[in-house]
């Protein structure tokens, strides 16, 4: 048993609207059932119960045990003096507020169906699912419901994405060109450097990165030293001399943090080598000025790979490493890795900027991210499996945000899915 079947059964109206009683036999008429609170104090807010013939206004909080009140140490606590009503599924002990009132206990079990407590355990309780609790009745939920879900969800992963970029901004006292740079960092990374590259580009001042836009020489110096690949032993090549001949001058001159520290190279396909990456973000900011604010005005994917129809600088046709000469070949950012880029960088970054300047772009970022092709994982492979269409990138992130902040932390009484399938069976 979870507090979130009392919550769901407060926010559904699963109880009789007549023959509610107290603990201590004071009749119960719930009114309104407020609004449920997903922070910090009461369960819900803004109630109003009438109790024995008194209507009453205010917050109720619910437990699974009355006890539970003293474990959490809320008869301490002044956020819950306006609680008019704790409800609970065993009544144990009397309760108190901190200024020794009693609040009226409703123990919620004796008024529960058996039919609606085996939906709930046969749902939740799920035992023996092979991927999430509801596979074998999620293909006869509604479409629409479906389709609403998917896109609260998408802005949900977009919340939470949100909270590192606002961290940025703060530290960078709202720079936003220098956040977008760590971002872009981030994901030139990739799963393996990703968080490497994140750290590292935090540590370099982008005032430079602006200076060195029209000095490509410099720019591809610094990059390359500041993200530890100027490290090599006993390389002779005329162009790695060269660069690290010039990032030690700019090491000297703007007093750089020079971290020994490399990336990994081992476990990647050779066109993912943070050499090849770091060339290639090299070459979007060569002699490129406002690049977020050229981004911030894009809305087509089109446009956006035309922007991102980025090569590596020629040397690196024919390297992977330097030094070392391989078969040459354009090296560009794909189509796939483009599309990665605007699903963790580019979208998050639209949408805390829309919040930032009050706008709401929800609507534009879900059609924008609805042009880009699905991702391809065993998640969304398994959601396929019984019978869930994803048919873009939108839906892809959806369901990875229900998958993980949902399916299996259990929360199928928070899931739009799963409150509409225990709705449906009482």
């Amino acid at each position: 048993m979870r507090e979130d079947l009392l919550y769901f059964i407060w926010r559904h109206n699963k109880l009789p609207t007549k023959q509610l009683w107290t603990g201590n036999g004071e009749t119960i008429v719930i009114v309104n059932p407020g609004t449920q609170n997903r922070l910090a104090g009461p369960d819900f807010f803004n109630s109003k119960i009438e109790i024995d013939g008194q209507l009453w206004a205010g917050n109720v909080e619910m437990h699974l045990k009355s006890s539970d009140w003293y474990v959490h140490d809320h008869q301490t606590d002044e956020n819950y003096n306006n609680v008019i009503l704790h409800v609970v599924w065993e009544d144990d002990i009397a309760v108190f507020r901190k200024d020794g009132s009693q609040i009226p206990t409703l123990e919620v079990k004796q008024f529960i169906s058996d039919k609606l407590l085996k939906s709930y355990q046969d749902l939740v309780e799920n035992s023996r699912p092979s991927f999430i609790n509801c596979e074998w009745d999620l293909k006869e939920i509604d479409s629409f419901l479906v389709e609403t879900w998917l896109n609260r969800l998408y802005i949900e992963r977009l919340e939470n994405k949100s909270k590192l970029i606002f961290d940025l901004l703060e530290v960078s006292k709202n720079d936003w060109e220098a956040v977008l740079f760590i971002m872009l960092a981030k994901n030139f990374g990739s799963k393996v450097n990703g968080q490497f590259f994140l750290e590292r580009a935090q540590q370099l001042d982008f005032s430079l990165i602006r200076k060195m836009t029209n000095e490509p020489l410099q720019l591809e110096a610094l990059l390359f030293g500041h993200f530890g690949l100027l490290n090599v032993s006993d390389c002779t090549d005329t162009h790695y001399l060269q660069l690290k001949q010039e990032y030690g001058y700019l090491v000297h001159k703007f007093g750089l943090n020079q971290d020994q520290t490399k990336p990994e190279f081992f476990g990647l396909r050779p066109l993912n080598f943070p050499t090849v990456r770091i060339s290639q973000l090299v070459n979007l900011y060569k002699g490129t000025h406002s690049i977020f604010s050229k981004l911030m005005n894009l809305n087509k994917m089109e446009e956006i790979y035309q922007f991102f129809e980025i090569y590596t600088a020629p040397y690196w046709e024919d390297h992977y490493t330097f030094g070392k000469v391989s078969k040459k070949r354009m090296k560009k950012l794909s189509k796939k890795f483009v599309d990665l880029v605007v699903i963790n960088t580019l979208m998050p970054l639209k949408f805390c900027y829309a919040k930032h300047v009050g706008k709401d772009w929800d609507e534009e970022l879900v059609e924008l991210v609805s042009q880009i092709d699905k991702e391809s994982n065993s998640i969304i492979e398994n959601f396929g499996k019984i019978g869930a269409k994803t048919r873009n990138a939108m839906e892809s992130q959806a369901q990875l945000e229900l998958y993980n902040k949902y399916c299996i932390k259990n929360k199928c009484m928070q899931c739009a899915i799963g409150t509409q399938l225990l709705n449906r069976n009482t």
